[in-house]
C-alpha cells in the first residue's frame, strides 16, 4: 500500500507561483522604500536564547505564555524559534558592540517568524514580516518618520486605500505610573468581572488587559481611564510634534486612545495601521516607542523607535499580483542546431532577458512549450537559418515572424 502524501503542517504553507510572486513583490517594495529613506538590513538568526524573547514581550505576554515554539537544545539551553525580531535587532546591536557607535542606526528586516497560534485569515504558525527599526534616536521626528516610510511602502504597493494610521501616545515614566494607578484601581473595582488571564495581569502588569480580547473584558476596558489627562507637558508637547511631523510628511492620521503597550520600556508613540478589508483582523503594521528594550539585552538605555508589518497580510491587499515574467523561448530544429541556440540562450540572459529552452522535443512540441510559458517570442535556428547566420524571430503575440540576422537577435529584444 502506498504511503500518503505528506503534506505541511498546520499553521505553515508553501509559496509557489503567485503565492511567491506576491510575497517576494510585497517584501522588494519595502526594501526598495526603506533604501530611500536610509536604511541598512539586517539579518537575524531565526533562532535565539528564550531569555531574549522573555525579556522582551514579558513573562505574562499570551505570546511568552502561550505561543513560542521552545524547545531544549542538544546543550541543554532553552532555544526559542522568533516569534518576532525586535528583539533579535535589539540583541545583534549589543553582541557586536554597535550601542555606542554611529548612532542613530536605520535598520530594515525582512524574513520569518513563528507562533503556535490558532491559524485564520492571513495568520499562519509560520508568518513572514517586514520591519524598521530606529536605534539611538529619542527626538520625535525619528518616530514620525518611520511612521512616514511605512506609509509610503502601503502607497508604493498600491493598498493605502482604506488603511488608517491610528496613533497614540503611552507618555513618559511620570505619566505612565500616574495611568497605571488610575487603572489599577478602575479594574481592581471591576475585579470579579475581568477574566483568569486579566486577574493575573492586574496584580503584574495593568495594562496589558487594555489588550485583552476576552468579550467581558472588553466590556470593562470600555470604560477605562484613557491616559491624556495623566500625561505631564513634556509628554504632550512630545505627542504633538510627532502630529506635526507626520503632517507635514503627509501622513493622515486618527487618534485612538485605546492602543497600548503594556511594558515599561515602552514609552510615548504608539500606532497601528488598521483596515476593514482583512476582517476583524485588520492590522496591518503596527509599531511604536521602546527606550528601555536595548538595556533589557544588557546594553546601555537606548532610545529607539520601529514597527513592523506582515507580509502574508499585505500581500492579500493587492489588488492584482504582480505577473511572471514572459520568456523568450530558444527553439533549434534539430541537434546540429542545438550549440548554437545554447550559445544565444545565454546571450539572452546576459543581455538581461529571460530566457527559455525545452529540453527535448520536435518544432511543434517545443512551440507547445513556448506558449505554456507564455513566451513573448520564439527565435527559430534551423538548418539554413544557421548557414545564412541568421534566425527566425516569432512575435508570438502579433502573430508575426520575419528572418533576422543572427548577431542582431539580442538588440531586437531588448530594444
Amino acid at each position: 500500500m502506498a504511503n500518503p502524501p505528506l503534506q505541511p503542517v498546520r499553521g505553515t504553507r508553501d509559496l509557489i507561483g503567485e503565492d511567491f510572486r506576491a510575497h517576494h513583490h510585497v517584501i522588494s517594495a519595502a526594501r526598495r522604500i526603506m533604501a530611500l529613506y536610509g536604511y541598512e538590513e539586517w539579518a537575524t538568526p531565526i533562532f535565539e536564547s528564550t531569555g531574549v524573547f522573555a525579556r522582551s514581550l514579558g513573562e505574562t505576554s499570551d505570546v511568552v505564555s502561550k505561543e513560542m515554539y521552545s524547545f531544549e537544545d542538544r546543550g541543554g539551553d532553552s532555544i526559542t524559534l522568533r516569534p518576532e525580531n525586535t528583539a533579535g535587532i535589539c540583541r545583534a546591536l549589543v553582541s557586536n558592540g554597535l550601542t555606542q557607535s554611529n548612532l542613530p542606526r536605520k535598520v530594515f528586516y525582512a524574513g520569518p517568524m513563528f507562533r503556535y497560534e490558532r491559524p485564520q485569515k492571513g495568520r499562519y504558525r509560520q508568518f513572514h514580516q517586514i520591519g524598521a527599526e530606529v536605534l539611538g534616536a529619542a527626538e520625535p521626528l525619528a518616530d514620525a518618520e518611520v511612521i512616514a516610510a511605512g506609509w509610503h511602502i502601503l502607497q508604493d504597493l498600491g493598498i493605502s486605500d482604506g488603511v488608517v494610521l491610528e496613533i497614540n501616545t503611552l507618555g513618559d515614566a511620570e505619566s505612565r505610573d500616574a495611568y497605571r494607578a488610575a487603572l489599577v484601581a478602575h479594574f481592581t473595582a471591576h475585579q470579579e468581572g475581568l477574566s483568569a488571564d486579566s486577574r493575573v495581569r492586574l496584580e503584574k502588569n495593568p495594562m496589558r488587559i487594555l489588550d485583552s480580547k476576552d468579550e467581558g473584558d472588553r466590556r470593562i476596558v470600555a470604560t477605562a481611564p484613557t491616559i491624556q489627562p495623566f500625561l505631564t507637558e513634556k509628554a504632550a508637547a512630545f505627542f504633538e510634534a510627532v502630529l506635526n511631523h507626520l503632517a507635514t510628511f503627509g501622513v493622515p492620521v486618527r487618534k485612538n486612545p485605546r492602543i497600548v503597550r503594556g511594558l515599561d520600556y515602552y514609552s510615548h508613540t504608539a500606532f497601528e495601521f488598521v483596515t476593514d478589508r482583512l476582517g476583524a483582523q485588520g492590522t496591518v503594521m503596527a509599531g511604536g516607542r521602546y527606550d528601555g528594550l536595548v538595556e533589557e539585552m544588557g546594553g546601555p538605555a537606548t532610545p529607539c523607535v520601529g514597527w513592523a508589518a506582515g507580509v502574508e497580510r499585505l500581500a492579500m491587499l493587492l489588488a492584482a499580483t504582480p505577473p511572471a515574467p514572459r520568456p523568450v523561448a530558444v527553439i533549434p530544429v534539430g541537434e546540429a542546431q542545438e550549440a548554437a541556440a545554447l550559445g544565444l540562450l545565454q546571450d539572452l540572459r546576459r543581455a538581461g532577458v529571460v530566457a527559455e529552452i525545452a529540453y527535448k522535443g520536435n518544432l511543434k512540441r517545443r512551440m507547445e512549450r513556448a506558449n505554456k510559458l507564455s513566451a513573448r517570442a520564439a527565435l527559430i535556428l534551423g538548418e539554413d537559418e544557421l548557414a545564412q547566420g541568421s534566425v527566425q524571430l516569432r512575435d508570438l503575440d502579433a502573430g508575426s515572424q520575419e528572418i533576422i540576422p543572427l548577431a542582431e537577435a539580442v538588440s531586437r529584444l531588448t530594444a
